[in-house]
């Protein structure tokens, strides 16, 4: 898992410590099992005082920004501004602007929307932010569409999450963009959070879903089979693993999560089927292979069971 990516954090005055350290530890995660994100801290000032009190110092001046690079934007504790009064100062606001221009990739947590806002960013596309800023956001920045009841949205290159806690979800959406659903999932759990998307899509990634248990045994053949979604796997095989007979593992996997070891499979592949039909150009018969099934007629049957429509369809649609 590699993908050359530098994250500039821009810390604002009094920035909420979970906005900032959340999804920077989903970063800091994602390195350590082998991507190539380069966190950067960078403000108007090389010391300021987050809304918690705790100061933070070391901080490099605002850099110039690049292609490829992703900034990330914690939100401040906001304070009602008076008349005609900015929320992010000119400085922060011509480095925003000169970010976007140059191609970069925008991720505001909570009220750090709001910087976006100020700098014309969010005009004409779809938001979001904390759920007590949300009228007020619709009110001050007109043009922008802001969204409630999600908790994250992406519009093009600018990215921007509902409060607090959502900005993890944010950080591990945009890991799930750059190197698929597995990576992603092992950092949550690795994280102990669960995965969730928009309110528009499922809740939670099968890669994660059932993964909130104690049994090492089934984690440790969960992990196996997200990790190999092509291979031949029978259930004497898969408890070979970790040293169970067949049916004792089958019988672990359906108390601890409620389903047997090749049904929890299934849904892995086919979750994995849908990522690749909406992402690449890959030919049905392609995906159904690399997701573990050899029968395309078998595959075409199962997807469509699972989300109503046949593969080609879901494709159309993606596209």
């Amino acid at each position: 898992m590699r993908a050359g990516r530098r994250v500039v954090v821009l810390v604002l005055p009094d920035v909420n410590l979970l906005d900032l350290s959340g999804p920077v530890q989903v970063f800091d995660a994602a390195t350590h099992l082998g991507a190539d994100y380069r966190l950067r801290y960078v403000a108007e000032s090389g010391e300021l005082a987050s809304a918690q009190g705790l100061r933070l110092a070391g901080l490099q001046p605002l850099p110039e920004v690049e292609r490829g690079d992703l900034v990330l934007i914690p939100g401040p504790r906001l304070r009602p501004p008076g008349p005609g009064e900015p929320l992010a100062s000119d400085e922060v606001i011509a480095w925003l602007r000169a970010a976007h221009r140059a191609g970069a990739r925008l991720a505001a947590v909570c009220s750090g929307a709001a910087a976006l806002g100020e700098a014309g960013l969010l005009d004409g596309r779809r938001c979001t932010t904390h759920w007590s800023l949300v009228e007020a956001m619709r009110q001050r920045y007109p043009a922008a569409r802001v969204q409630d009841a999600v908790l994250y949205v992406h519009d093009g290159p600018v990215s921007t999450s509902a409060g607090i806690s959502a900005g993890i979800d944010l950080a591990l959406s945009l890991v799930e963009r750059d190197h698929g659903p597995e990576p992603a999932a092992a950092i949550a759990r690795e994280l102990v959070v669960y995965l969730r998307r928009s309110g528009s899509g499922r809740q939670i990634s099968p890669f994660l879903e059932h993964r909130s248990h104690l049994n090492a045994a089934v984690h440790r053949v969960q992990d196996h089979l997200a990790q190999h979604l092509d291979a031949r796997h029978t259930l004497a095989s898969l408890a070979a693993q970790v040293n169970l007979s067949p049916r004792g593992l089958s019988r672990a996997f359906t108390e601890t999560i409620g389903i047997t070891p090749l049904e929890y499979r299934q849904r892995l592949r086919l979750e994995r089927a849908a990522t690749l039909l909406a992402e690449t150009d890959l030919p049905v018969e392609a995906v159904a292979a690399r997701c573990g099934f050899h029968d395309g007629r078998h595959f075409r049957r199962l997807f469509k069971a699972r989300y109503g429509m046949p593969p080609s369809a879901t494709r159309r649609r993606s596209n």
